[in-house]
């Protein structure tokens, strides 16, 4: 199956293609880690210009879903396991409460380590609901055995985070080593500009997730006062 004959029967790829997917998940336990504020954001973003969001954990699928009935939505539980350093949508009851709670997409983490339970199981009971399967990974070796095992959608959300010092750059290698793959390709981790996201479309990814730069106050606020704070022509700490 070539790239342009991804399955698409919702009409969602073409939705979101060239387009900005906001990330709302504020940062846990801060200020702004309320539910009210989650869809208040979500409503915003989507006033914005979003054409999608990914939203963290069944009720707040559940919440926004029914604030905006027609914005495709990527739904994630985050969870920590003991045995597992896999946080994203790990378990087979994580994956069926975000179907319940009307997740378009369920973005399950799709790196190659030890986890409770294979992707190609919980990839299986996101498809036999309907709907669509998106793999979370850091590497392109990742992703291809992420799509043989039945995803159509390849995020490199956690390239960087897994393996050494987190880069201040967003992994636009990746996304030219994915580019050609039978899946829609979404960029997302460490974007934090519009030119940032253009150079992404540019380099093969379909759309880009924004999180941190735009729903996190907290994080960009402290990227801002950092910056203001460092030497005329010091490091930019990101």
């Amino acid at each position: 199956m070539s790239r342009g004959q991804t399955m698409d029967p919702t009409g969602i790829f073409q939705r979101l293609k060239g387009q900005l997917i906001v990330s709302v998940q504020p940062v846990s336990d801060g200020p702004m880690d309320n539910d009210v504020i989650v869809v208040a954001m979500a409503r915003a973003a989507v006033a914005g210009g979003a054409a999608g969001l990914r939203i963290e954990s069944a009720r707040r699928i559940g919440l926004v879903r029914r604030a905006l009935p027609g914005v495709p939505l990527i739904g994630i539980v985050k969870r920590d396991l003991s045995g597992s350093p896999v946080r994203i949508t790990p378990l087979p009851e994580d994956v069926a409460d975000l179907i319940e709670a009307g997740a378009d997409i369920v973005a399950i983490d799709g790196t190659d380590r030890i986890r409770p339970h294979a992707f190609v199981d919980l990839a299986r009971i996101v498809s036999d609901a309907g709907r669509m399967v998106m793999a979370d990974i850091a590497s392109a070796g990742e992703g291809r055995a992420s799509i043989d095992a039945g995803a159509t959608i390849v995020g490199s959300t956690l390239s960087g985070y897994i393996r050494g010092p987190v880069p201040v750059e967003p992994d636009y290698t990746l996304l030219e080593e994915l580019r050609d793959e039978a899946c829609f390709l979404i960029a997302e981790g460490r974007y934090q500009s519009p030119e940032q996201c253009r150079g992404a479309l540019q380099r093969g990814a379909d759309c880009v997730t924004v999180g941190s730069a735009l729903t996190r106050l907290e994080v960009a606020t402290h990227r801002f006062s950092e910056l203001m704070r460092a030497p005329s022509g010091g490091t930019d700490h990101g």
